[in-house]
């Protein structure tokens, strides 16, 4: 085992804070991600919270404030296991960097994604025993230490609107695939938002509030943002970006790799696809000509409203150069834009442009 449990041939982007995902195969097939393979991404050192000492405070635009041990939320509360996917907002950045330079961001390949049975008491009925007022319009999540950024260290948080935290499938999890939540992934507790980008499911959660505008945190208002591509990330005033949210479609090929050498003839091809927020993936479409001609590829069953779906096809190929491209399609009838030419922008969020592969077939 690698650092944190996880496997040892995890590709570590940066050790400090700790940055990892793990390699194509690890993911490929695989309805839930074991924990030794679920991605990790991180502002700061990793926090060690003893359980018995963690506390929850809850307050804000709310008629009775909450404070929480992990034995109270547990035995108050009713408790609901959910299967989501989680992804980084910055997953696919790499590609993005193939077009123009990101400096300063971690290079994430197409894994900065995995999915798990997260079990936890449902954020909705915490906020309905707390007594939401009307003016409040989002609901705001604070972890229990601080990120180290420049300028000194800032509290990593976020928020989302009041309906999505009184949907239901947002969570308070304190498991993860079965067992207590690792402390690499947020333990003892995190708020889990199913169709969300990553970012919004705070880890070592400390403190919800209750509010009338998004979070004011450095991390919604100044970084997580999709900026203009002429835009510099150093001198942008805060608004002028779009604060993320609800994921975007996204497909990845996870099989065969780029620059892989592969037997000529029928090739298996597999990968995932996932849709955000009240949206479900539809189909997948695979081109061996770049985008010429699509086969749709064979989709396996969600493992829930929240989980991507992963797919395979057996194309064939003969001798010599090839490439692969998939996209994905949601049942909005949205489809994957081209070209990550198109999508670029000064941090690299938001990659979902059709994906490539590119390999050789080698004769039998």
């Amino acid at each position: 085992m690698g650092q944190w449990a996880k496997r040892d041939d995890t590709i570590v982007h940066e050790e400090d804070p700790y940055n990892a995902e793990p390699v194509l195969s690890a993911l490929d097939r695989l309805p839930l991600t074991p924990l030794d393979t679920f991605y990790s991404r991180n502002h700061g050192p990793i926090q060690q919270i003893d359980p018995d000492a963690w506390r929850l405070e809850v307050g804000g635009l709310v008629d009775r404030t909450l404070t929480l041990s992990l034995t109270e939320l547990q035995q108050q509360f009713s408790h609901r296991t959910v299967v989501a996917t989680l992804a980084c907002a910055g997953n696919r950045r790499a590609e993005l960097s193939a077009v123009r330079p990101i400096p300063g961001q971690t290079p994430w390949g197409p894994a900065a994604i995995s999915t798990a049975e997260w079990t936890g008491a449902a954020l909705a009925d915490v906020l309905g025993h707390t007594g939401l007022r009307p003016r409040a319009g989002h609901v705001a999540f604070v972890e229990a230490d601080a990120a180290p950024r420049p300028g000194g260290s800032r509290l990593f948080g976020g928020s989302i609107p009041v309906a999505k935290a009184m949907a239901g499938e947002a969570l308070l999890a304190w498991q993860m695939n079965g067992v207590p939540l690792p402390a690499v992934h947020g333990g003892p507790v995190r708020i889990v938002v199913p169709g969300y980008v990553g970012a919004r499911s705070v880890k070592w959660l400390q403190r919800i509030t209750a509010q009338e505008h998004p979070s004011g945190n450095y991390f919604q208002a100044m970084d997580y943002l999709l900026l203009p591509a002429d835009a510099d990330p150093a001198e942008v005033a805060a608004g002028r970006g779009m604060s993320l949210g609800v994921a975007a479609l996204n497909a990845a090929i996870l099989s065969p790799n780029e620059s892989q050498t592969v037997p000529a003839g029928p090739i298996q091809v597999s990968g995932y696809a996932y849709a955000g927020d009240n949206r479900e993936v539809a189909r997948v479409d695979v081109s061996v000509d770049g985008g010429r001609h699509w086969q749709q590829a064979e989709l396996a069953a969600a493992p829930s409203p929240w989980a991507w779906r992963l797919w395979q096809l057996t194309v064939h190929l003969p001798p010599g150069p090839a490439q692969i491209t998939a996209r994905a399609w949601d049942t909005s009838a949205t489809s994957q834009p081209e070209h990550a030419e198109h999508l670029w922008n000064p941090l690299g969020y938001m990659n979902n442009a059709w994906s490539r592969v590119q390999f050789t077939c080698a004769p039998r």
